[in-house]
């Protein structure tokens, strides 16, 4: 997507935990709109191909948490991680990680992630459809950066990692924050 842009406008499947439910699995589904999560809010949203894989569950989830308060004082309310994955997926990694400051948003149908042109085949890892790797910085619902991989195509045969990584996107927020001052 290109800067200036407007995210695509869904519905997600999530699953939120309801503590008047009772039993080993105290959660109940809601319905989350892009707005939801992006309306009046300046947030880091980083997809990847799949939750438990090696680089996404190694480098790039742990290091936007860890970072996270040094993206707070650049201005950012929220990090997101989306994945092509439902949302019993995305919580068993968000719990399997640990996460107090990175919320998960599943795309489980791929319905934004196809809608924002990120959409591809892993057929060849037997993944099926999933998302490219990219991250965005979106402030209230609109592109102001955008951090592609290089390569976007079906059935890549490497997992390219460094443009969409945290310290990029880092570094993009300190000089944008410099030259607005300047």
């Amino acid at each position: 997507m290109l800067s200036g842009s407007k995210l695509p406008e869904v519905t997600f499947h999530t699953r939120v935990r309801d503590d008047s439910i009772e039993g080993p699995n105290p959660f109940r589904w809601e319905d989350k709109t892009t707005s939801d999560y992006f309306a009046g809010k300046r947030v880091v949203l980083f997809a990847l191909p799949g939750a438990f894989t090696p680089t996404c569950s190694t480098y790039q989830l742990p290091g936007f948490e860890k970072g996270f308060d040094d993206f707070a004082e650049q201005g950012i309310d929220e990090i997101y991680c989306l994945s092509v994955n439902d949302a019993f997926v995305m919580n068993q990694w968000a719990k399997a990680q640990g996460l107090e400051n990175v919320k998960v948003i599943p795309d489980g149908s791929g319905e934004f992630t196809r809608r924002v042109g990120m959409l591809v085949r892993k057929d060849n890892l037997g993944f099926g459809l999933r998302s490219w790797r990219y991250a965005a910085v979106v402030n209230d619902g609109v592109v102001e950066a955008w951090f592609e991989e290089p390569g976007l195509e079906d059935n890549h045969g490497a997992d390219p990692y460094g443009v969409s990584s945290p310290e990029t996107v880092m570094n993009w927020l300190v000089n944008a924050k410099a030259e607005a001052a300047a």
